[in-house]
């Protein structure tokens, strides 16, 4: 007898809450989990139905051979793994809410196969983190490289210093959340996932995405300038809207 097909939905934790008309997606960004958008479930549980799901990078996902180094190089994959993931849990027509790089990694997917997409709700999203001469990402490439390097040679001690500035650090439980979540994700994945995320450049990416675009938009964000939602909302092809949240921080939800 054949073994039962694994679905990639099983591995990556993916499960689905509420009973409302309307499905939203939540996706959760670098060095986090799905559990990262639990303040705000319970409010969105009562209208809609929610599909969350773990990254392969996640250190919630206990498969761990589920995160192949040299498979997820790029966010393309990540795009691919999103739609496996709608189409197993047969969906169609959903609002797509990404946090950080998962902004871009629904934009892709979005492309690939845009009638499981209604809406596109990207939050603290940037396509490219490194400045150039006529763009402004917000960090030099020196900086990442040591950023990287220090992931690298010091993981421990990056993820206490990166959680403070990451999530506002007047909120102390949220810091603790973003750093337990940074350490359970491991240095030598986060090494991998800090590469791909920080050296990426989608930009010309943005004139293919025609699905409708919510960007959302810190107004003190360590990673992301503001300048970047307004970059967003001009390149996108499709109908793009900008709302800037008054806030410190990477993690508005």
């Amino acid at each position: 007898m054949a073994a039962p097909e694994k679905r990639l939905s099983t591995g990556l934790n993916a499960r689905s809450i509420g009973s409302g008309k309307e499905t939203i997606v939540l996706c959760h960004g670098f060095g986090t989990d799905q559990s990262i958008w639990h303040k705000i479930i319970p409010l969105l549980a009562e209208s809609y139905s929610l599909v969350l799901f773990d990254w392969p990078f996640s250190g919630a996902v206990t498969d761990k051979s589920l995160y192949e180094h040299a498979k997820y190089t790029s966010f393309e994959p990540y795009a691919d793994d999103l739609i496996t993931v709608i189409d197993e849990m047969d969906l169609n027509s959903v609002t797509f809410v990404g946090h950080s790089m998962s902004a871009m990694i629904g934009c892709i997917a979005s492309i690939k196969r845009p009638h499981l997409f209604n809406n596109l709700i990207l939050v603290t999203a940037s396509p490219r983190y490194i400045n150039t001469d006529d763009y402004l990402g917000g960090f030099e490439r020196s900086s990442v490289d040591e950023m990287v390097s220090t992931v690298e040679l010091q993981y421990e001690s990056w993820c206490s210093a990166y959680a403070p500035i990451a999530v506002d650090k007047n909120d102390g439980a949220s810091v603790e959340k973003f750093l337990s979540c940074l350490k359970s994700m491991g240095g030598e994945v986060a090494l991998s996932l800090a590469k791909t995320v920080f050296y990426s450049d989608y930009r010309d990416m943005l004139e293919k995405v025609e699905i409708p675009c919510t960007i959302i938009q810190s107004s003190n964000d360590m990673a992301v300038p503001v300048g970047i939602g307004q970059y967003l909302e001009k390149k996108i092809k499709g109908v793009a809207t900008l709302e800037i949240i008054d806030m410190i921080g990477h993690f508005p939800q």
